[in-house]
């Protein structure tokens, strides 16, 4: 990945070609483009990927396909009369802080909660910090240095961290925040939450952190699109008031009280909460679950009862899938059509269940195969990882069943999810809701690569040198 100081030579020629109206990535008329679907009055449905929409960058100014996930969000804000209260796990763009800033310096109660990695600005990293830091971490602050470098001199200046390092901003502006060490502790497994409640009556919520790489793309990639995402925004008092009292027994009494926050396995039990709206039926559940919960009333085994209910098709796109239980519940229904993507730097991990979806076992690097692994004896083929931009990652963590049923949230499909992270899980029953995920996961599958792929026969081939087995 390049690194912040080469932005003169590549992040600068973006700009230029976004200025010149030059860049068009990602979109292209055609004839055989998808029309947008209508919206149920309730609950709207935005993907940054979509090609049924384009919109410009607001910071690269590229145009390119998609919906502006960050003016959802913006729109949201801006309506706030009352409240507006933000538990995500990262925040780094610069006009949605400006927009809280802007709402508290109006009067507006704002409340914002963070996972501890990202609740003080990234500007104030040293280089020696991100030098020592993991390929992905030490690219990812790359890119926002390169970001904050305005001018491209090579540095970020306090006037320019003042106007690009959104937490920074937020400090700045005594905007209060609290983060997953407000209990007393160094902070649960992660604070994982993507949601916004607006005036205790409006809900945005989904898969998407609300970063550049979340929604628009990578700085430095030019052809990034930002992680395949979506954002539903639901206007519903009820749903509202769930996920402020989820927000309420993270924040306790804010920042510089007792420790008093509760986040992570902790929190009392959260039972399940229906919500019936015009047209749809939400139902609402939080994250994580103490061990000895009953499977049944965890997060993963309500997915997991969601997929049993399938009669005829259950199409998956979703960043990571581990949980067993999960993959248990689809080999014994195999006679509805299942479809599954999973990003390609996770489906063919040694935990990955869509190994046991294609019937096989691979080892982890220490040639040990996972507990209680469970290769399905009638494998399928409809199972792979979609192509997308370089940079980009999917990002989903979504389920359509039956065209009328999404399973949609922050929560991943993974121990982790179920039993230390804060999140939130969505089941909506609503054929207008669904017909937009049908549209985005045909999007995405039309292009996948399925099966035994040539990556994975290359994963093979290097664990059978390295691990002389042949149990592939």
């Amino acid at each position: 990945m390049l690194n912040r100081f080469q932005v003169g030579h590549f992040g600068l020629l973006a700009l230029a070609l976004g200025s010149l109206g030059l860049a068009y990535l990602g979109w292209k008329k055609s004839n055989r483009d998808p029309s947008p679907l209508p919206q149920d009055p309730y609950v709207q449905v935005f993907f940054n990927q979509a090609e049924t929409h384009r919109y410009k960058d607001p910071y690269r100014q590229i145009r390119r396909s998609g919906e502006n996930l960050e003016q959802v969000l913006l729109d949201a804000i801006d309506q706030a009369n009352i409240s507006v209260d933000v538990a995500v796990q990262e925040l780094n763009l610069p006009y949605v802080a400006n927009a809280l800033i802007n709402k508290a310096q109006a009067g507006i109660a704002v409340r914002v909660i963070l996972d501890n990695q990202y609740s003080e600005g990234w500007s104030g990293r040293d280089r020696n910090w991100i030098r020592q830091q993991d390929s992905y971490s030490r690219g990812k602050y790359e890119n926002l240095f390169a970001f904050g470098d305005i001018d491209a001199d090579g540095h970020v200046s306090p006037d320019e961290a003042a106007k690009r390092d959104a937490i920074l901003m937020l400090h700045q502006a005594d905007i209060p925040i609290v983060d997953d060490t407000a209990d007393g502790t160094k902070g649960s497994g992660l604070m994982h939450h993507k949601f916004i409640v607006v005036d205790n009556r409006t809900v945005v919520t989904g898969s998407a952190n609300f970063t550049l790489s979340g929604i628009h793309g990578d700085w430095l990639i030019p052809e990034s699109q930002g992680n395949a995402n979506a954002l539903l925004h639901i206007n519903s008092a009820e749903l509202a008031t769930a996920y402020t009292d989820e927000f309420n027994l993270m924040w306790g009494d804010g920042p510089e009280g007792q420790p008093d926050s509760l986040f992570g396995s902790p929190k009392p039990m959260r039972s399940l909460k229906t919500v019936s709206l015009p047209g749809s039926t939400i139902t609402v559940q939080f994250s994580p679950h103490r061990a000895d919960t009953p499977r049944e009333q965890t997060t993963n085994g309500i997915i997991a009862q969601a997929l049993s209910q399938a009669q005829q098709s259950a199409d998956l796109a979703l960043f990571v899938l581990t949980d067993q239980g999960i993959a248990n519940t689809l080999a014994a229904n195999p006679k509805i059509q299942l479809r599954t993507l999973i990003d390609r730097s996770f489906i063919y991990r040694y935990h990955s269940e869509a190994l046991d979806m294609l019937g096989l076992s691979l080892p982890d690097h220490r040639c040990k195969y996972e507990k209680d692994n469970q290769p399905w004896h009638v494998p399928i083929k409809t199972v792979g990882y979609p192509h997308l931009a370089d940079g980009d990652k999917l990002h989903h963590k979504f389920a359509l069943i039956d065209d009328r049923t999404v399973v949609i949230g922050s929560h991943n499909w993974s121990k982790a999810a179920n039993n230390k992270n804060d999140e939130n899980l969505l089941i909506i029953e609503n054929a207008t809701v669904a017909q937009h995920f049908k549209q985005e996961f045909e999007r995405l599958y039309q292009k996948a690569k399925l099966g035994r792929t040539d990556y994975l026969v290359n994963q093979m081939r290097k664990m059978q040198e390295k691990c002389g087995t042949s149990q592939f």
